[in-house]
């Protein structure tokens, strides 16, 4: 008799079992299916780039010596702002202004259209070497694996120009202006 018995508990078990593992199939296909609809229905999301935002620059009060640079996205795409933009202090210059590497956000920023990244700009500080009053900026975004994408776009800095000396850095780009500036 008890025989019988493990023989009837063996074959309910193995039936839930092969049950279990129907049902998860079935889970599994029908997650399946969504993710690929979702994917499907979801907007391809591009490099931005100097084509597809528009890029203004501000003096800030506070903190001292900084500017903030602002890229809205005016295309019909979301776009990517990777790492942080390459920036060229005036015409002559030789270098492009260091990244601050601390600023360094947990995600690549992702603008939809209408949406806003920022860096901020620190122009100067006593520790800094040399210098010059610089009346453009240059500006080009950075592609995914931190090259140039796209083409330079001068921005015209205020009146009388801004100091920049070998200290200036940038930060990558943030998804709020506080964020940029708080480094």
């Amino acid at each position: 008799m008890r025989i019988a018995t493990r023989s009837v508990l063996s074959r309910a078990a193995a039936s839930c079992m092969v049950l279990a593992a129907a049902l998860a199939l079935v889970g599994l296909q029908a997650t399946g299916e969504t993710a690929s609809a979702a994917t499907q229905k979801a907007a391809p999301v591009v490099t931005c780039t100097t084509a597809n935002t528009k890029l203004t620059v501000a003096k800030v009060s506070r903190p001292v010596n900084h500017l903030l640079l602002k890229a809205t996205n005016t295309g019909t795409k979301p776009c990517y702002a990777y790492i942080a933009p390459y920036l060229r202090a005036g015409a002559d210059a030789q270098a492009p202004v260091a990244w601050n590497e601390d600023s360094t956000p947990q995600a690549v920023v992702t603008l939809k259209h209408g949406q806003s990244a920022y860096a901020a700009i620190t122009t100067s500080t006593p520790e800094g070497e040399g210098g010059a009053k610089e009346k453009t900026l240059g500006v080009f975004f950075a592609g995914r694996k931190g090259d140039a994408a796209g083409k330079e776009k001068t921005l015209k800095l205020s009146k009388g120009g801004i100091f920049f000396n070998s200290a200036a850095t940038v930060t990558y780009w943030q998804d709020n202006a506080g964020d940029a500036l708080s480094w």
